[in-house]
């Protein structure tokens, strides 16, 4: 298998915040390069998060299972964003859900040592979490805000909208899971939608 570049990470990064080249060089450093073949587990619940990940390429799937065992979608990550359990990550607390490859996945993965010493050595990577952290929390703040007050259909049309090349990479039964409907009722609405 081909060495995984590091390089998009630092595109990325510099679309927020300017670093030298001292900088890009403890970023990278800092960093793992990691590969997880489809359907692999990157987390399971119950167990403490060692990383954060930075997927290169991929998808990734956050989702926890209830006392019925019915799984729920917390959220469908790809290219480009952060992805992990970041209470478990920071607090060192067993997981509350599972983080699972939907593809085959090139992650750059960070330890909460590197993580520590990144901040350290790189201050203004702090306004980077700041600003993802930020944005994460208005985006599950919005969610909320959806699922309540929203019906099935205008949950579906909006994430058509606002992610289209997801839901060609990831099967139905996982975006239904996250739009909080079951397969058999996302497809009746997708026919339905198509028909219009």
């Amino acid at each position: 298998m081909a060495e995984i570049s590091k390089a998009p990470l630092l595109d990325h990064l510099k679309e927020f915040i300017a670093i030298d080249p001292t900088e890009e060089e403890t970023i990278l450093e800092c960093h793992e390069a990691k590969f997880y073949p489809r359907k692999s587990l990157l987390l399971q619940k119950g167990i403490i998060s060692r990383h954060e990940f930075y997927i290169l390429k991929g998808c990734l799937r956050v989702y926890m299972i209830d006392m019925s065992g019915t799984e729920h979608t917390l959220s469908l990550n790809i290219e480009n964003w952060w992805c992990g359990d970041l209470k478990s990550f920071i607090n060192e607390t067993p997981a509350s859900y599972y983080i699972q490859a939907l593809e085959d996945t090139q992650v750059l993965q960070i330890s909460l040592a590197n993580w520590n010493k990144l901040l350290e050595k790189v201050p203004k990577m702090e306004k980077r979490f700041r600003l993802s952290f930020q944005n994460a929390l208005i985006a599950q703040n919005d969610r909320i805000i959806q699922n309540i007050s929203m019906t099935a259909e205008e949950r579906y049309l909006q994430y058509l909208e606002k992610y289209p090349h997801i839901l060609q990479r990831v099967a139905q039964k996982h975006v239904a899971s996250y739009l909080g409907m079951t397969p058999e009722f996302f497809s009746i609405l997708r026919r339905k939608m198509v028909g219009r």
